[in-house]
């Protein structure tokens, strides 16, 4: 199962090592464990710690048991992030399909990402958010900063302005 929440990426991957920090030794519920990520990484709300948290998980750096949440043994390396991006996060294979078919001279875009993608687009995400389409661009624009961070992607074009039709663009990484 592949999920969906993709949080704004960190500076730096070793600054995953305190969110991972911050999911408990031993098995919480999934409100202790959204409560300790927002507690202690100054998360903005429970929604935010909650992304986390399954974000953490599709990374292989959290485990769900069956008393609940609990940091995994593994440090947050490229190549786990890699994989857990690869292996656990929706629309990462598209993702890294449409950067291969990206040039320098016609990189891709955040856009251009979520128009490949936007039939892909969870049904229940549309009917329920009336700003769905701005939403999973938001959402593109942060996993192609996640797939630069591990060298999946490398950012070659433009300046992240936040806003709409930033210039921001890619290409496939050298860990591509």
């Amino acid at each position: 199962m592949r999920l969906k929440p993709v949080p704004d990426p960190p500076a730096a991957l070793d600054d995953l090592r305190g969110l991972q920090r911050a999911v408990p030794l031993v098995p919480g519920s999934t409100d202790d464990c959204c409560a300790r990520l927002r507690d202690r990484c100054d998360l903005p709300d429970r929604r935010s710690a909650n992304d986390w948290l399954a974000f953490l998980r599709a990374l292989g750096l959290v485990r769900e048991t069956s008393r609940g949440f609990v940091r995994a043994d593994a440090e947050p390396t490229p190549e786990l992030v890699r994989e857990g991006l690869r292996e656990g996060v929706l629309l990462v294979p598209e993702a890294l399909a449409a950067l291969r078919a990206a040039t320098p001279a016609d990189p891709l875009t955040p856009d251009a990402l979520f128009e490949a993608t936007r039939e892909a687009v969870p049904r229940h995400d549309r009917a329920r958010d009336p700003e769905w389409e701005a939403t999973w661009r938001d959402r593109a624009a942060r996993l192609l900063a996640w797939l630069a961070l591990v060298d999946l992607a490398e950012r070659v074009d433009g300046e992240d302005d936040g806003g709409p039709g930033n210039s921001v663009a890619y290409v496939a990484g050298d860990a591509a």
